[in-house]
């Protein structure tokens, strides 16, 4: 009988051990998802900067396993100790970030250092729970245990983190609730195995997690309002409606009667002078078809492009394609967007599909007499490939015979051969005329645009058939030329999938300027 009631309560140590397994896997590398997602937000690149944590995590879980050797004594009291830490530095990886991006330039040595940390804390828990095992089972088995359960935690915090986690938390809330379940997972363990700790330890282990579980706490319960007040520092406007979606952050700020429009930090328009930037996307190109009746946009999610279509009596249908379906909500129902916008997404002609434009481009059968790119600049290589060109010889190949495209190419200033890149990739995808173009437009500087069309009719300066607030004649004139400064000094590649030349132009040239 003794014999049985030590069995069973040996199963369940073993139970709850293997289950703490599962949890820790699935928190520490929701952690490093966290750190390098925030550090996206921030720095740009995307990339690289989930490179840098895989490369710098692996090294770091390494390190850890390493150190494990010297941990000798209480192995389930440093067990439970690791996981009181990495629950606090886990849950306060973001707000760190956060702090950091505000108050200093120091992103990412901090975003390296949050690496390591958790790194290092992860690399212990594996060596330190296998060898609390090791009175259970053989070696072999206790080491296929723990592996498996620990890549098998991975894999579910990989799936939860894009559909569940970040849509329902977003990053900041994430990294608290997290830090609270490792901690969570600390004091289980720690109330399980009490007896076999001793008096001291058992205090200071209470202490310490008990401190832990209220700061974060305390952080969680005033999250929104540190959330609101860090980006407000962020942006040096007030920030008026803030979303975390599973793609991007979105936020609007406002300063009088200037209303701007960001994903991920980046400006995407500005109220005061939008309409000159979407004069020279819309305009310059419908001013060259005779008479456009299907118009496909990509991109375009705030609806002032499809505002300035719909002046246009010929066109019948236009098709806005927007890989994030929050911003077109917003811009269709948020009532400053729709003054602004004036109520274009909800006209009976415009026709919104949420996808990547690459991916319906490449499934429809649809043809267009005019199609227009307003797709956020190439600053990681995910975006790149819709400056490359094989994306632009799957618009060529939806244009209707006479058809013409048009894309913002960002700025020839400050990224010149970013913008002269895009370019020759429209060239080498096959379009019979390219001519590129520019307009000043205030809270960008510079920006340019280039236009193609499928026949060799070249772009001819003349009047916009609509009302305008920016494009006549002499300032479409004046958009075709170039002064020196604005042309490329070297050489300048095609950008293509294989090779997003695209992307390293656009990071060099706007890296002094950020």
């Amino acid at each position: 009988m003794t014999t049985d009631v030590s069995d069973n309560r040996a199963n369940r140590q073993k139970r709850v051990l293997i289950g703490s397994i599962l949890i820790a896997g699935l928190c520490s590398i929701i952690y490093e998802l966290l750190i390098s997602t925030t550090a996206s937000y921030f720095l740009g690149d995307s990339i690289r900067q989930f490179s840098i944590t895989i490369g710098v995590y692996m090294a770091a879980m390494g390190l850890g396993s390493w150190l494990s050797r010297w941990i000798n004594g209480n192995l389930l009291f440093a067990f439970i100790a690791v996981e009181l830490v990495l629950g606090l530095l886990g849950g306060l990886c973001v707000p760190l970030l956060y702090l950091a991006y505000a108050y200093t330039d120091l992103v990412q040595p901090i975003m390296i250092l949050l690496i390591l940390g958790v790194g290092v804390l992860t690399g212990l828990e594996v060596p330190l729970l296998t060898r609390l095992l090791e009175n259970q089972d053989i070696l072999a088995k206790n080491l296929s245990n723990v592996l498996s359960l620990d890549y098998l935690g991975a894999l579910v915090a990989t799936i939860a983190f894009p559909f569940a986690v970040l849509p329902w938390l977003g990053v900041f809330q994430s990294s608290l609730v997290f830090g609270l379940i490792n901690i969570a997972l600390g004091l289980l363990n720690l109330w399980y195995f009490a007896p076999q700790l001793d008096l001291s330890r058992k205090r200071l282990l209470t202490l310490s997690g008990t401190m832990v579980t209220g700061f974060l706490v305390v952080l969680l319960s005033i999250s929104q309002w540190l959330v609101a007040d860090w980006s407000n520092s962020l942006y040096s406007d007030r920030v008026v409606y803030r979303k975390q979606t599973p793609y991007q952050t979105i936020v609007l700020t406002q300063y009088k009667d200037d209303l701007r429009l960001f994903l991920n930090g980046n400006l995407q328009f500005s109220s005061v002078d939008e309409y000159r930037y979407h004069d020279a996307l819309v305009h310059i190109p419908l001013s060259q078809h005779p008479d456009p009746e299907n118009v496909l946009l990509l991109g375009a999610g705030d609806g002032m492009a499809a505002r300035e279509l719909l002046k246009y009596d010929s066109i019948r249908h236009i098709t806005l394609v927007d890989l994030d379906p929050a911003v077109v909500n917003l811009a269709r129902h948020d009532s400053r967007l729709t003054e602004l916008n004036r109520n274009s997404l909800n006209d009976p002609r415009v026709k919104t599909i949420s996808s990547d434009a690459m991916v319906y481009l490449r499934d429809t059968d649809s043809q267009y007499d005019v199609i227009l790119a307003d797709l956020p600049d190439p600053n990681n290589v995910s975006l790149a490939r819709l400056y490359s060109r094989e994306f632009y010889r799957l618009v060529r190949q939806h244009l209707n015979a006479g058809g013409i495209f048009t894309t913002q190419a960002t700025s020839p200033y400050f990224a010149t051969n970013a913008f002269w890149s895009v370019d020759h990739s429209v060239k080498a995808a096959g379009f019979t005329t390219v001519t590129p173009y520019h307009v000043q437009v205030p809270s960008f500087g510079e920006w340019g645009f280039v236009f193609a069309r499928t026949s060799a009719q070249p772009l001819t300066p003349k009047a916009p058939l609509v009302d305008t607030r920016y494009l006549d004649k002499t300032s479409f004139r004046e958009a075709l030329t170039f002064a020196r400064d604005l042309k490329p000094q070297a050489d300048v590649r095609v950008s293509s999938l294989d090779n997003p030349t695209v992307h390293d132009y656009y990071m060099n040239g706007w890296q002094y300027w950020h």
